[in-house]
């Protein structure tokens, strides 16, 4: 028995909460099986980022080559990716693995407001890894930080697709009173999802969302299924999420395998 690989690169969340514990459980969900490259140390909880250690590059480098030498991947989806350094790292890698979806889920602020990666981080994604990737995943407020703050989401959409690739812009951030989150392509929008909005905050749901995308990618969905399917796994572990802590809720990625 076999099942599709998913290399996660992601920092570690030791609340369980989002990071490298989300993105096994929502790979997991899907029918895939996770290895995993940590990017970052992270001291947090369930209410915020309170300190981030980046891993060392060269570490960080030998340990996906020690990867690659001994398994293949259907899928690639990153987190956090902590330096400038990290992110040409992966940029190399999807050179090298031109063939294998790339789910780049660009992690700049944590939803407490802690700094997860600096601006010369998120210029180096947009310019060194967004046309390399499949789709990128940021909220509204990622995308906006990406594209020099400008407000208009579909004018975002357009600058983040401008090299080739797929944008899925997510709206839990934004105070529509559904949720609205809209994919993107060099062509312009290709589709919007509205979801109902439910109460409280989420803690993980940009990484279960973007790790069950990739996870889709690797078992044979066409790209938008893989969107449609993520989205609806995603909406369905935020609906029933819990409370591990005294900050966010934490959604229930073990509800039941992905449709």
């Amino acid at each position: 028995m076999t099942r599709p690989n998913v290399l996660i690169l992601s920092g570690h969340d030791p609340s369980g909460g989002a990071g490298l514990q989300a993105d096994i459980e929502a790979v997991a969900a899907q029918g895939a099986h996770s290895a995993s490259v940590i990017t970052a140390l992270t001291r947090q909880d369930t209410r915020n980022v309170h300190g981030v250690v980046p891993v060392a590059e060269d570490f960080f480098a030998a340990c996906i080559d020690t990867l690659l030498e001994d398994m293949r991947f259907a899928a690639i989806k990153t987190g956090v990716l902590a330096s400038v350094g990290q992110v040409r790292i992966v940029a190399e890698l999807a050179a090298r693995l031109p063939d294998v979806p790339l789910v780049v889920d660009p992690v700049l602020v944590a939803a407490g407001g802690g700094q997860l990666a600096g601006d010369p981080v998120g210029r180096a994604l947009r310019d060194h890894l967004f046309a390399r990737a499949t789709v990128i995943t940021p909220n509204a407020d990622e995308a906006r930080r990406l594209c020099d703050h400008t407000r208009d989401i579909d004018r975002c959409g357009a600058m983040l697709t401008d090299t080739g690739g797929h944008a899925l812009i997510t709206g839990g951030d934004e105070g529509e009173g559904e949720v609205v989150n809209r994919l993107y392509g060099p062509g312009g929008r290709i589709e919007s999802y509205a979801w109902p909005r439910l109460a409280g905050r989420f803690h993980g749901s940009g990484c279960t969302l973007a790790a069950s995308l990739a996870a889709r990618l690797a078992i044979g969905d066409s790209l938008i299924e893989a969107v449609a399917n993520a989205q609806s796994y995603t909406w369905r572990t935020l609906e029933h999420g819990f409370a591990a802590g005294s900050g966010q809720s934490i959604p229930d990625r073990w509800l039941e395998r992905g449709t």
